[in-house]
């Protein structure tokens, strides 16, 4: 009682765009208030109780539910909670939930009788929960199991056997502290990301089933060992270490894994979600300015959709923010049929430009950086954001190559380009005449 379970419950709910369910307020909706209910008899309202607790758990759509403090009492309670759900304890210091609960509440009269209560339901909380959290930011980031602090890497453990897919340069820069009995290294940035690699790392493999295999490096490494990872064995389990604020804040997070092709970017994948995301940001002190300006464009995309700057934060709040909102997105649309296209903001025009650069002299990042200005000017907004803190300079591409290349983006629905744009009310998925998305995109290539 007085955890915060339902104020945080229903903020995660409108983030991640699922139904919310507050098991007290439902209880009271069919029987009548709780207090009622509790002078006629705590065993009715017990029962009643789980009976409700049984049916949200069963449905069939995914929701974000309250339960109430006594609810874990429950035997049946606990049991479809480990199978059915991910379960978090919104942990509060007991002085602070008689600050809020005490006097209004059935169980919540006395303080000395409160307080021995929560000691008597402490172990329950413990033995039933997956996590302990206090925001919903927290929340958001373990329902997707992404882990974002310093230190981490040291410490990393996975359940062997092991095989890591890595970065050549960051295993010299940052030699992994796991036991690994295969380690297969893979080039830097988009070459990773080859229909050759993918068949490189299928013929290498040797670890089995149920082994993990583990993506060191940045988007690319992460993309393409979570695409090994779907496909090894027809699937095993995988584990993300980022080690760019790319893959922090958005490339790991969400379970897309592919290769690009010269048709195009990202045009091979598979949505394979990772066990864990440690996100370590000690690993990005060795990034160069211009390679955190690759992860800032992302962050300002994010900031851009989230109406929030991100960009001021300090970095492991901004990293939580970001791969928070992104988790939300992902939660509410985990296979990308819906709302989650809005996280392509700017990218429709990024993928193209880097599709006619061959993948090769344009980054991901300054390609972001462009196609969110292309984004902005189409929404009617400021550019100032983007050309102060990224300074992106128009790209060295065909314009024509360019244009075919959008095209054939993954998001052209009946030949009709649907681009992500920023409307009065937040972002909007939207088509525009061909001869003003072309003129945006000449907009973003050198003469």
């Amino acid at each position: 009682m007085g955890a915060g379970k339902s104020t945080i419950g229903e903020e995660v709910a409108r983030l991640s765009g699922r139904p919310f369910v507050d098991l007290d307020r439902e209880i009271e909706s069919r029987h009548g208030s709780i207090a009622e209910l509790f002078q006629r008899s705590e065993a009715e309202f017990r029962r009643s109780e789980e009976e409700l607790a049984a049916e949200v758990l069963s449905s069939a759509v995914p929701a974000v539910i309250a339960f109430g403090g006594g609810a874990v009492l429950s035997e049946q309670t606990r049991g479809l909670l480990r199978e059915r759900a991910h379960t978090v304890w919104v942990e509060v210091e007991a002085a602070e939930a008689w600050n809020r609960a005490g006097g209004d509440r059935p169980l919540a009269r006395d303080e000395a009788g409160f307080r021995r209560l929560f000691d008597e339901r402490r172990p329950f909380y413990e033995s039933t929960s997956d996590d302990v959290v206090a925001t919903v930011e927290d929340v958001l980031l373990v329902a997707l199991q992404v882990r974002v602090a310093r230190g981490q890497l040291p410490e990393l453990d996975v359940p062997e056997p092991v095989a890591v897919i890595a970065d050549e340069h960051v295993l010299e820069l940052h030699p992994l502290g796991l036991e690994a009995s295969e380690v297969h290294r893979v080039p830097r940035g988009e070459a990773a990301k080859t229909p050759a690699v993918l068949e490189r790392l299928w013929n290498e493999l040797e670890v089995e089933r149920g082994g993990t295999i583990v993506a060191y490096g940045g988007g690319s490494t992460t993309d393409v060992a979570g695409l090994v990872a779907a496909t090894h064995l027809r699937g095993v389990r995988w584990l993300a270490v980022p080690t760019t604020l790319v893959g922090q804040v958005d490339a790991a997070i969400g379970g897309k894994t592919a290769i690009d092709l010269p048709a195009g970017k990202n045009l091979v994948g598979a949505f394979h979600y990772p066990t864990r995301v440690i996100a370590d940001p000690d690993v990005l002190s060795t990034l160069d300015e211009a390679e955190r300006r690759e992860g800032m464009a992302e962050v300002v995309k994010t900031g851009l959709l989230a109406a929030r700057p991100l960009w001021e934060l300090d970095e492991v709040s901004m990293i939580r923010a970001a791969a928070a909102f992104k988790a939300a997105i992902c939660l509410g649309d985990p296979f990308d049929q819906g709302r989650r296209a809005i996280l392509n903001l700017g990218h429709t025009f990024a993928h193209a430009l880097e599709a006619a650069a061959g993948y090769e002299g344009l980054s991901h990042g300054s390609a972001v950086a462009l196609g969110l200005l292309a984004a902005l000017r189409l929404s009617g907004r400021s550019v100032d954001i983007v050309e102060d803190l990224l300074r992106p300079t128009p790209a060295h591409v065909d314009r024509d190559r360019a244009w075919a290349a959008l095209q054939r983006d993954k998001k052209v629905r009946q030949g009709e380009l649907r681009l992500v744009l920023l409307g009065d009310e937040g972002p909007v998925v939207e088509t525009r005449p061909d001869a003003e998305v072309r003129a945006a995109l000449n907009d973003l290539i050198a003469d």
